[in-house]
């Protein structure tokens, strides 16, 4: 008689990856609906129109706090109320919140694709804009912090993504 050995997979592979063809549907879709950092801030940093409009979706002392130039105030409270005055239908939205640990961009990307506007999320938020090292504003004036290491490459523009 054969033992039969039973293996148990790891924590990785207990569900197995799935096929080539799932993956490139789940992760084309999920670059439809966000977009990174650094891509935000290369997009705003470039000549020209970027195509699309950021929002900041937090409060007012949290804007004060910090915030992305050129970027909109609209907390997400107020979207149903003033999104359709301070907004181009037409023109792509990118919202943003705290961070990774925050949904709150994407409670307002949900509330801006109900009223209509093409909306994608930036990953990682304020803080990982502060964090890569990208200017911002508060309310004192212009600010920026050096890249973390652990974020952003220190001696190169290109993170090779």
């Amino acid at each position: 008689m054969t033992a039969t050995t039973t293996v148990t997979p790891n924590p990785v592979l207990r569900v197995p990856p799935a096929s080539p063809a799932a993956a490139a549907a789940h992760f084309g879709a999920s670059l439809a609906f966000h977009a990174d950092v650094s891509d935000v801030a290369s997009a705003l940093a470039a000549d020209g129109d970027p195509g699309f409009v950021v929002i900041d979706t937090r409060s007012t002392a949290a804007w004060d706090q910090g915030h992305v130039p050129g970027a909109v105030h609209l907390p997400t409270a107020l979207i149903a109320e003033q999104a359709e005055q301070l907004l181009d239908r037409s023109v792509p939205v990118v919202t943003y919140c705290w961070g990774p640990g925050c949904n709150g961009a994407t409670r307002a990307a949900l509330a801006l694709a109900e009223l209509g506007f093409q909306v994608k999320e930036m990953l990682g938020g304020f803080e990982y804009w502060a964090r890569e090292g990208f200017a911002y504003k508060t309310w004192e004036g212009p600010a920026q912090r050096d890249a973390d290491p652990l974020t952003a490459p220190v001696d190169s523009d290109d993170c090779g993504c």
